[in-house]
């Protein structure tokens, strides 16, 4: 592949993707949408004060969010319960999409429908943008793009693959069995990609689901670099992605939405594997126009929750860009119910049992400077427009970052989009990547070593307690965006981290009876098995005891164990307890 420079900027208006009107119901065992459905099929309407009744008379289509019709819904729920999990995600019943024609005023139908019984919140939803900062005039912040030196292979220019502090140390990575994110499996939830480019044809599935956005550049391009970061091949031109090993496919937020992309992309992932959320839409704070300040992450949306919710429920380690919008995540606006959203609404960003969405935050930081001929400031400081808070778990490269798309960089042909690339993709776009790459780079050496994959909330209290730390520059390291991820500390935390075993505690029944024991306070990403064996006395017979293993959410992190033991005899027997930690 021969390189030249472009030098055009490739900067598009924003285009977000299209509001959604969400309905959420009182009832979880309401079928609402098939109320509608028949109603809109029978010669007696019903009244229009009824949910089924409004949108019939108002010609709208109910359609379940997360799944065609409510009796699937309802499946989908009962197999995840089975999974356990810190989440009540019966709630996913309870929501609806209202599809309207094109010129219906979508706020003035959520107020009407806040007022029916059966409607316990409506609210719209604004569409979601790709998280790369473009500026409030609308043009990118890179360097001249003349002044950085064009080579037929980019990888030099990859700092973010380097060893700590510079980068995230994938090349020790690499190093390792599994190390390039073997037998991981990633989806990217967003809108666009170039699938034909040729630097990611050989771990790149495509596309799931949605719609493929190809002729809206922002999209197109976002997508594009995304995918580079992750997977770009590994190969004698170009990029190498992270953890180029990784199956990387996506799914489109494009006729169908968020909430229900990243349900449908959960279902298509297993335990262990990673998501990517690549979008922010705008909050509270957006004061409107040409800018993306006010913008936040989709997890504050009660619909973007409770999906986010079904895939960390399922052991998926989500990564979610925490947004571009200059944002004190910790502000009180961001803990104020929004009219519409239900009244069990309570603020994502502020951590607790029943509204934490389990995913990783991400924020951007500033990359050593001279990284590609620019200077962001201190390395490892936050960038202006990320946000930031006490939710945010990791940070990322916010700048500079070499990838695929965008065209600053292009091939014998400056038309031919499959060789485009950048040395500046950024925002919370491009750090929530590299993360994401991290992770599927753990994940690829644990199942090498044989080890349990990491669960979330174990991989969230890793970005937080290994790492390069955040430094001061324009901005104080109190407006927290976390470390950036070192794979060498990493590995090095969950190889130590050895399975232990021992006894927890020692019993005796009385003949024939039933009694049940507790322990309290075992961290939830704890794997843990428990063993009851009859210690006294030693008669060679049939069973002599049963016992199951029962437990409750304890407190947000802490989980109670409840161990019920039946002894089967008519003589008294003495048990012992035993646990065994597997993973950690």
């Amino acid at each position: 592949m021969a390189t030249k420079q472009s030098t055009k900027k490739i900067i598009d208006s924003p285009s977000g993707s299209p509001p959604e009107l969400i309905v959420v119901s009182k009832s979880v065992e309401a079928p609402h949408a098939m109320e509608a459905m028949n109603a809109a099929k029978s010669k007696s309407k019903p009244p229009e004060d009824t949910l089924a009744g409004f949108v019939v008379g108002k010609k709208l289509q109910l359609v379940p969010l997360f799944g065609d019709t409510d009796a699937e819904v309802a499946e989908i729920v009962s197999r995840s319960s089975v999974l356990g999990g810190a989440n009540d995600l019966s709630k996913m019943r309870q929501f609806y999409k209202v599809e309207a024609a094109a010129d219906e005023n979508l706020e003035k139908l959520a107020a009407s429908l806040n007022k029916l019984d059966e409607v316990e919140g409506a609210y719209v939803k604004p569409g979601c943008m790709p998280p790369v900062y473009f500026g409030d005039d609308g043009t990118d912040d890179a360097p001249d793009s003349d002044d950085v030196p064009i080579t037929q292979n980019l990888t030099n220019n990859q700092g973010y693959l380097n060893a700590s502090p510079q980068g995230v140390d994938a090349r020790y990575a690499w190093t390792l069995p599994g190390g390039r994110g073997n037998g991981v499996r990633i989806i990217d939830i967003e809108g666009g990609w170039n699938f034909s480019h040729e630097d990611l044809r050989t771990n790149v599935g495509g596309l799931l689901g949605g719609t493929n956005t190809t002729d809206d550049l922002r999209w197109y391009n976002h997508g594009t670099a995304v995918f580079g970061e992750m997977s770009g091949d590994s190969n004698s031109f170009g990029v190498t992605g992270i953890s180029p090993s990784a199956n990387v496919r996506a799914y489109s937020i494009f006729d169908g939405g968020s909430a229900a992309a990243i349900r449908q992309g959960a279902d298509n992932l297993s335990v262990g594997d990673v998501m990517l959320i690549e979008l922010h839409r705008p909050g509270p704070n957006y004061p409107g126009g040409n800018t993306q300040m006010g913008y936040i992450a989709i997890e504050w949306w009660p619909d973007d929750l409770a999906a986010l919710q079904y895939a960390t429920n399922k052991g998926i380690i989500v990564v979610e860009a925490a947004g571009n919008g200059s944002q004190n995540l910790d502000a009180a606006v961001y803990n104020t119910r929004p009219s519409g959203f239900p009244s069990s609404w309570r603020n994502p960003f502020r951590r607790g049992a029943g509204h934490d969405s389990g995913c990783v935050l991400v924020g951007a930081g500033a990359p050593p400077p001279g990284t590609n001929g620019g200077n962001w400031g201190v390395d490892r400081s936050r960038l202006g427009f990320s946000n930031y808070g006490s939710c945010i778990d990791t940070q990322g490269w916010g700048q500079g970052v070499t990838t695929c798309g965008y065209g600053n960089i292009t091939g014998t042909d400056p038309n031919n989009k499959n060789e485009w690339y950048t040395h500046f993709f950024n925002g919370t776009s491009s750090a929530s990547p590299i993360v994401t790459g991290t992770v599927a780079c753990l994940q690829g050496i644990q199942k090498a070593a044989g080890r349990a994959l990491l669960t979330p909330s174990r991989m969230r209290q890793l970005f937080r307690t290994t790492g390069s730390p955040q430094q001061a520059g324009a901005n104080p390291v109190s407006q927290r965006i976390g470390n950036r991820p070192n794979l060498r500390a990493l590995v090095a935390a969950n190889a130590s981290r050895q399975p232990w075993c021992g006894v927890q505690f020692t019993g005796s029944l009385p003949q024939q009876s039933t009694r049940r024991w507790f322990t309290h306070s075992w961290p939830d990403h704890w794997h843990v098995i428990w063993t009851v064996v009859p210690t006294a006395p030693a008669i060679d017979g049939s069973e002599q005891i049963e016992f199951k293993v029962k437990t409750t959410r304890q407190a947000f992190g802490l989980i109670k164990y409840f161990i019920e033991i039946k002894n089967l005899k008519n003589y008294p027997v003495s048990v012992e307890a035993r646990f065994c930690v597997i993973a950690s």
